[in-house]
């Protein structure tokens, strides 16, 4: 029965849903316009958040100069949501006129050669239609994969998964991504993987620290990890707004040899391109994510108040500074003298 309820619930949804984006794009722009004020004025949808992240990032502009940050980017923020709605239905056509991609022919260089590439980007312009990539990628070359964390609703689970795969790309859970890459490898497919990586990582996924818009930022580094296991070319995603509905997403090589490079060097240089990125339209950041709510402070603090004393005598901060690790209670005893001296 229950299986059934779901079932009848994707169809209905599906159908709304398509009814919904079917709409010309300007009546989309449309409800965006309207939405922004809700989003802004009314609800205020985070905010305090929002003010606080991009004043903490540009501390060197004027209130005025971010507050046309934070205008500019509810005004993205809400033509990214009826842009999605507009990805369920939209024509391969017109997508590949709205998203752009550069830079192809070295990409299919790497695959051509039969090597398969780790793709890093961030929650930056529309990240959603990056995943129409195979409409510029020969499928002879290579396959498209995209990771993803399995919904635990079925219904919206399929429902996402079929939005994110019309375009020719194949979904694989998070969790399952080095099975499924070597099941291509040992095919002789080279595969593509994208990898939004500027998320905060979960406290007991910490593991390395970088410095990112002046913060001592806690960073995830297991694409690196699955980058260097598989022997994969890195390639970072630039992307720009070119004007609405309008993108270009560039790829840059980071590294074709990722094994000959010191570890971590791919996740730092990863993060120093997506600063870089961000800076040059700073707008079109996801502001509303806390990604500076890790500090390594509330780590050790948190640890105390599990009280893990083992992983308090035992854990260790890596860092570029500290490639084999530094104690955390010899790093709470630094900066604890350094605060104290400031």
């Amino acid at each position: 029965m229950k299986q059934f309820f779901h079932k009848i619930l994707y169809h209905i949804v599906f159908a709304l849903w398509w009814l919904i984006s079917a709409m010309p794009m300007p009546l989309h722009y449309l409800g965006a316009d309207l939405l922004y004020l809700i989003m802004r004025y009314v609800v205020r949808y985070r905010r305090k958040l929002v003010r606080k992240n991009i004043a903490e990032c540009f501390p060197e502009l004027s209130e005025h100069k971010r507050r046309l940050i934070e205008r500019r980017f509810y005004l993205f923020f809400c033509d990214y949501i009826v842009e999605s709605i507009k990805f369920f239905s939209i024509s391969h056509r017109e997508l590949k006129y709205r998203m752009e991609f550069r830079g192809v022919e070295r990409v299919e260089e790497s695959l051509k050669k039969g090597r398969s590439c780790a793709c890093f980007l961030g929650h930056y312009c529309n990240w959603e239609w990056i995943s129409s990539l195979p409409l510029w990628i020969d499928p002879a070359k290579g396959k498209c994969l995209q990771l993803y964390h399995p919904l635990k609703n079925k219904s919206m689970d399929r429902l996402m998964g079929y939005i994110r795969e019309r375009t020719g790309s194949t979904n694989i859970p998070m969790k399952q991504s080095i099975r499924h890459i070597m099941m291509y490898q040992k095919q002789g497919v080279p595969v593509l993987v994208g990898f939004i990586a500027d998320q905060a990582p979960k406290w007991d996924s910490i593991n390395y620290w970088l410095p990112f818009f002046g913060h001592d930022t806690a960073v995830l580094n297991g694409a690196e990890r699955i980058a260097r296991k598989m022997n994969m070319d890195c390639y970072f995603i630039h992307v720009r707004r070119k004007r609405r509905g309008r993108y270009v997403a560039e790829f840059q090589l980071m590294t074709d040899d990722v094994a000959h490079t010191p570890e971590n060097w791919v996740t730092e240089d990863y993060c120093r391109r997506m600063e870089q990125n961000i800076r040059e339209q700073p707008s079109y950041w996801l502001w509303t994510h806390d990604r500076f709510k890790r500090t390594r402070q509330k780590y050790i603090d948190r640890l105390r108040r599990l009280n893990r004393h083992h992983d308090l005598e035992n854990d260790r901060f890596f860092d570029h500074e500290h490639p084999e690790g530094v104690p955390v209670l010899e790093w709470e005893k630094q900066h604890a003298e350094s605060s104290a001296s400031c």
